[in-house]
């Protein structure tokens, strides 16, 4: 199924937690979630008071950072997704 957000929705799927070091330990079972996820679909921007439509900074593909508790976690076709606003994204990593 595809989900395409409204305005200024991104919709996110988190990078998978880390159960495993480089050198091979095994980490026990973490709580905290990632913070860390790609974009895979973007809404078409924000209206401006002014009427004028300010298209998304981030695209599909951006690998970005959010805040812990931000956006909704929604689960689609049993995959869990992220459905964040704009301003919930905290930088693009390149």
């Amino acid at each position: 199924m595809v989900i395409k957000p409204l305005y200024d929705k991104l919709v996110v799927k988190r990078k998978e937690a880390r159960t495993q070091t480089e050198s091979g330990i095994h980490l026990p079972g973490k709580e905290d979630a990632p913070q860390e996820g790609e974009v895979l679909s973007v809404g078409d921007g924000i209206w401006l008071e002014s009427g004028v439509l300010r298209p998304q900074i981030c695209k599909e593909g951006d690998r970005v950072l959010f805040g812990k508790y931000s956006g909704v976690d929604i689960n689609l076709d049993g995959e869990d997704l992220l459905i964040l606003r704009e301003d919930d994204i905290l930088g693009i990593v390149r």
